[in-house]
């Protein structure tokens, strides 16, 4: 399972991430939507990075995600707050079932890409359309097909002094899978251990998730361009979605 061996190492290989600007953007589009909800889903929530900074905003939060592994760095994560700390629970988006509806759902990091079945992906937003409250708001981003594809053949580095993660890039047009190949190296003492990982992405369009979204019975259904608040720019390697239950 792809996690499984790089969630103690994750925080540690993605501290690029702007997951303060990411929030910011969250916010902007809850105002353009009119929106202030209370209560949020961090779906697909990893390490709970997100989940904390919504906490800290204010927002009451759920964060769910399907590795136990991502959800055990989150929990001691959050145990670090003094007040309002998330609340975490294990699903599979495309099962996702809540003790109570929320008034929004973000779901952040192309999360949905991982998501490699067409079908389960129509099924995961029927879940999560069924889990908020009406008038409640959904917030996604993608990477896009044309992103997928160009990495085909990369090679990446991340790393630190105490963790190594080589990564390889390989497309299947025939699949329209982006596969990653990870070797991650941790430092155990004077020796270092080798753990392999295999993640997959979908890469869907614009148009796909759109009718997925419509046909969930998602409206005033938007679509972003990476961080901004304007239609996507042509190759655009991250699309924003929003759409609202009413």
């Amino acid at each position: 399972m792809a996690y499984e061996f790089l969630a103690d190492s994750y925080d540690r290989l993605t501290r690029d991430i702007p997951y303060g600007e990411i929030l910011d953007f969250y916010q902007r589009i809850m105002a353009l939507y009119g929106k202030t909800p209370r209560t949020v889903l961090d779906l697909a929530c990893g390490t709970g990075s997100m989940s904390v900074l919504l906490a800290q905003a204010g927002y009451q939060v759920l964060g769910v995600d399907r590795s136990e592994q991502m959800l055990t760095v989150a929990y001691d994560k959050a145990m670090e707050l003094e007040e309002n700390r998330p609340y975490f629970i294990c699903q599979p988006m495309e099962k996702l079932r809540l003790a109570q509806p929320v008034d929004c759902s973000v779901c952040c990091l192309d999360s949905l890409n991982y998501v490699t079945d067409p079908a389960l992906c129509q099924q995961a937003i029927r879940r999560i359309y069924s889990q908020l409250k009406p008038g409640g708001l959904l917030i996604f981003d993608v990477n896009s097909e044309e992103k997928l594809r160009s990495l085909d053949g990369q090679i990446f580095l991340d790393e630190d002094d105490d963790v190594y993660c080589v990564w390889r890039a390989d497309f299947d047009e025939a699949r329209r899978i982006c596969t990653y190949g990870m070797d991650i190296f941790t430092r155990a003492g004077r020796l270092w251990q080798r753990e392999g990982e295999a993640h997959e992405e979908y890469a869907y369009t614009r148009r796909e998730l759109t009718e997925y979204l419509e046909q969930a019975g998602f409206s005033q259904i938007r679509c972003f361009g990476d961080r901004k608040l304007t239609p996507p720019e042509e190759n655009e390697q991250r699309l924003y979605f929003a759409a609202t239950r009413e």
